[in-house]
C-alpha cells in the first residue's frame, strides 16, 4: 500500500484544472477559484500554475482572508488588466470588498468548486492507497469527510494508522467506528465552531442519542421535569440548527462525525453526564427493513433506498449480536446488484459472510454481481460453499489449487436443474411476491427461498461470462419455473436477457396481467419488443426501467434497441444510452452489452473472445467448447485484427460498453 501521507494524486478535477489554464493564457486577466474548505482550491492552484509559471501569474491564496488595503490592490491591479490573477476564496467566509468587486464587476470570472462526487472519491482512494477500494469503504469515507478532502486524507491516514485497513483479495476495506484524532476533531470541530452556547448545548444533546438515535423532543414538546430533553432545547435551537444544515428535520445530526467528537468532548469535559441515551429496540426496525428491502426488490421500486438502522451498524461494525445482520446485508446486496451496483452489491454480500461465513443468501449474491463484472474465482469459489442442486457440483478444483480453470466438459454445468423437489407456492398464486414473515416486528430467518432458486440464477450469469451460452439459457429456463416469491419473474426476464425473448414473452405477459406495479408490465414488453425487433419500443422499455432504478437491466434494453434500428441514427442514440447507462453499473458486463461492444465480431468470435478475457487459455476454451486449440486461435487472431488488439491483455478494455476501470474509481 502507498503510504497515505504522502502527496496525493491530483485528479477529478480536469475540466476545472482546463479553465483555469485558458483564464491564465496570454491574453486573459485570470480568474478567481471560490470553494468550501478542503475543496482542493490550493491543490488546483499548484497545479495551474506550476514553478515555471510564477513570475507571469500573481496567486492569492485564501484570499477572504486579506485586509482592505491588499484586497484594494488586488482590485486595482485587476483594473490595470496588466497581471494576470489567480485569486481563491473560501466560500461561506466574508470577503474583503476589494475582492468580491472581482466577480461582481466581471472583472474575472468566477469558478465555484463544487464536492467531488462518491465517484470521484473513489477513484482519488484508489490511487491514493494503490489498489481497489471497497464500495461500502468508499461511502463511509465520502460521507464521513463530506466532501473535504483534508478530513477524507486524516480519514485515511488515521484508519491506516490504527491498523484498520485491511487488504484482503486484492480489495482495501475498513469497517468500525471512526478514528478521532486530534487533526480529525480540529477538522471536524471547525464546522461547528460558531455556534453559540444554546446551539452547543442543543447538538451535544442530540449527539448523546447517538449513533442509533431516538429523536429529540424541542421545547414544549412531551416529557415533563428539567432534566426532560425537551426542556433543555431553548424555542426556536433546533429551528436554527436545521437552518445550517445540522441537523435533519427528525433531529439527527447530518454530518457522520459530529456525534463522535461531540461525545468525545462531553467525555473530557463533564466526564459525569452520560454520553448515551436510551437506545429504541433494533430487532424489530431491522426486520421492518429487511422486509422493506425485499418489498422494493420484487416491485422494482429501487431508485431511491434509504438509508437506516442496517447501514449504520454495517459502516460502525455494530451489531454482531444481531442474528438479522447477515440476511439484511443479503437483501441489500440483492437491491444493489438489481440497481446495477455491482461492487457494491459484493461489498454487501462480503459484509455479511464476514458476520456469518455460511449464509446461503449472501454466498449465492456474492456469485451473482462477481459473475457481471467477470470475476468466474470468486463467482465459483461463492457456489461451491453452498450445496448444489439435485446433486449436481459446483466445486471448481482449480479454486483451491492455485491453478487455471480446466474448463470441464460442458455437460457438467450446463443441464437445467432438477427442481421437482423444491417448495412451490400453489398454483394460481396471483399474491403479490411478499418473503414470509412481512409484517412481523421479529427478526426474520433466513429468505426462506431455497438455496437453489437463489444461486442458480448467480450459476446462469457465470456460466454467461464464461461464454457458455446455451448452458446459461438452459439454467435460466430451469429456475424460471420455480415460482418462488415471484423469483421467476427476475429469471424469466434472464432469459430475455439472454437473448431468447420469443421462449418466455407468453408467460411474462400472464404474469403481467395478475401482478401489480411497473415493473411486470415493464418486462414483458421487454421480451414482446425484442422479439418482434421492434427498436422504438424498446427505447421506451429502457427508458421505464431506468425510471425504476433497474440500470443494469435499462442498458441491456438499450443495446437491445441499438442492435435492432435499421436507421444509423436511431441505433447511435440507444448505443450512446446503452453506453451511459452501462457506464454507471460498477463494470457489470452481459451477453447484450458484450455484443454491442464487439459488434465486428462473429457470434462464436465472441464467445471465445469472452471465455480469454474471463482468463481461460486456449487449450481451456477448446475444451470448453469442443473444438480444436487451432481453431481457437485462429479465431482470436482474426478477433485481434477485428478489433484492434494485438493480444489478450487488450481485450479487457474492449470487452463492455461503458467499461470503468477496477483499478479507478472504485468501480469496475
Amino acid at each position: 500500500m502507498r503510504n497515505p501521507r504522502s502527496p496525493w494524486p491530483f485528479t477529478a478535477r480536469a475540466e476545472e484544472l482546463d479553465l483555469v489554464r485558458r483564464n491564465l493564457s496570454t491574453g486573459r486577466r485570470g480568474i478567481v477559484v471560490t470553494g468550501a474548505a478542503g475543496s482542493g482550491r490550493s491543490r488546483l492552484t499548484a497545479e495551474a500554475v506550476p514553478e515555471a509559471m510564477r513570475e507571469s501569474v500573481l496567486v492569492v491564496d485564501d484570499a477572504h482572508l486579506l485586509d482592505d488595503a491588499s484586497a484594494t490592490l488586488v482590485h486595482e491591479l485587476a483594473l490595470g488588466g496588466r497581471t494576470r490573477l489567480l485569486v481563491t476564496v473560501r466560500e461561506g467566509e466574508p470577503a474583503p470588498e476589494g475582492v468580491s468587486r472581482l466577480w461582481e464587476e466581471n472583472l474575472l470570472p468566477r469558478l465555484a468548486l463544487a464536492p467531488l462526487t462518491e465517484r470521484a472519491c473513489a477513484e482519488l482512494l484508489a490511487r491514493a492507497v494503490g489498489g481497489y477500494v471497497d464500495a461500502l469503504t468508499v461511502r463511509r469515507l465520502y460521507r464521513a469527510s463530506r466532501g473535504d478532502l483534508r478530513l477524507l486524507r486524516e480519514l485515511v491516514v488515521a484508519v491506516h494508522a490504527g491498523g484498520d485497513l485491511s487488504h484482503v483479495s486484492g480489495t482495501w476495506t475498513w469497517r468500525g467506528t471512526p478514528p478521532i484524532t486530534a487533526r480529525v476533531r480540529e477538522l471536524v470541530e471547525e464546522t461547528i465552531r460558531d455556534l453559540d452556547t444554546e446551539e452547543r448545548d442543543a447538538l451535544e444533546l442530540i449527539a448523546s442519542g447517538e449513533p442509533l438515535g431516538t429523536g429529540v423532543p424541542s421545547a414544549g414538546a412531551a416529557g415533563t421535569g428539567a432534566n426532560a430533553p425537551g426542556a433543555l432545547v431553548a424555542p426556536g435551537v433546533l429551528e436554527r440548527l436545521r437552518a445550517r444544515g445540522l441537523v435533519t428535520v427528525d433531529d439527527r445530526l447530518v454530518h457522520p462525525l459530529h456525534g463522535p467528537v461531540l461525545r468525545a468532548a462531553m467525555e473530557r469535559s463533564r466526564p459525569g453526564r452520560p454520553s448515551g441515551g436510551r437506545r429504541p429496540p433494533r430487532a424489530s426496525a431491522l426486520a421492518a427493513e429487511c422486509e422493506e428491502l425485499a418489498a422494493r426488490a420484487y416491485a422494482g421500486r429501487l431508485a431511491e433506498i434509504p438509508r437506516g438502522i442496517g447501514e449504520r451498524m454495517a459502516e460502525d461494525d455494530t451489531g454482531w449480536d444481531e442474528p438479522a445482520m447477515p440476511e439484511f446485508c443479503a437483501r441489500r446486496a440483492r437491491v444493489a446488484r438489481l440497481r446495477g451496483e455491482t461492487r457494491e452489491a459484493m461489498a454487501w454480500s462480503r459484509e455479511g459472510l464476514r458476520r456469518s461465513p455460511h449464509h446461503r443468501a449472501c454466498l449465492a449474491e456474492l456469485a451473482h454481481a462477481a459473475a457481471y463484472v467477470g470475476d468466474l474465482t470468486t463467482a465459483w469459489q461463492a457456489l461451491s460453499r453452498g450445496p448444489a442442486p439435485a446433486g449436481e457440483a459446483w466445486t471448481r478444483p482449480w479454486q483451491t489449487a492455485g491453478a487455471r480453470p480446466p474448463a470441464p466438459a460442458r455437460n457438467t454445468r450446463s443441464p437445467a436443474p432438477d427442481t421437482a423437489t423444491w417448495p412451490r407456492t400453489s398454483a394460481g398464486d396471483t399474491r403479490s411476491p411478499t418473503p414470509a414473515g412481512a409484517g412481523r416486528s421479529q427478526a426474520p430467518t433466513q429468505d426462506r427461498r431455497p438455496w437453489a432458486s437463489a444461486a442458480v440464477p448467480a450459476r446462469t450469469w457465470a456460466l454467461a461470462a464464461e461464454g457458455d451460452l446455451d448452458g446459461a439459457l438452459r439454467s435460466a429456463l430451469g429456475v424460471a419455473g420455480d415460482g418462488l416469491f415471484g423469483d421467476d419473474l427476475f429469471a424469466l426476464h434472464d432469459v430475455v436477457r439472454l437473448g431468447s425473448p420469443e421462449l418466455v414473452a407468453d408467460r411474462l405477459g400472464e404474469l403481467a396481467d395478475r401482478t401489480e406495479g411497473d415493473l411486470a408490465p415493464l418486462l414483458a414488453r421487454h421480451a414482446r419488443a425484442l422479439a418482434r425487433r421492434d427498436g422504438d419500443a424498446l427505447d421506451k422499455v429502457a427508458r421505464g426501467l431506468a425510471d425504476l432504478g433497474l440500470m443494469l437491466h435499462a442498458a441491456e434494453a438499450s443495446a437491445h434497441a441499438a442492435l435492432v434500428h435499421s436507421d444509423r441514427r436511431a441505433s447511435q442514440a440507444s448505443r450512446n444510452r446503452a453506453s451511459a447507462l452501462a457506464g454507471a453499473c460498477q463494470g457489470a458486463r452481459s451477453s447484450a452489452l458484450v455484443n454491442l461492444a464487439l459488434p465486428r465480431l462473429t457470434a462464436r468470435q465472441r464467445q471465445i473472445v469472452s471465455l480469454a478475457a474471463a482468463g481461460l487459455t486456449n487449450r481451456q476454451i477448446a475444451e470448453q467448447l469442443t473444438v480444436s486449440i487451432r481453431t481457437v486461435a485462429n479465431h482470436l487472431c482474426d478477433a485481434y485484427a477485428r478489433l484492434g488488439s494485438s493480444d489478450r491483455a487488450g481485450l479487457e478494455g474492449l470487452f463492455t460498453v461503458g467499461r470503468r476501470d477496477g483499478r479507478t474509481g472504485g468501480h469496475r
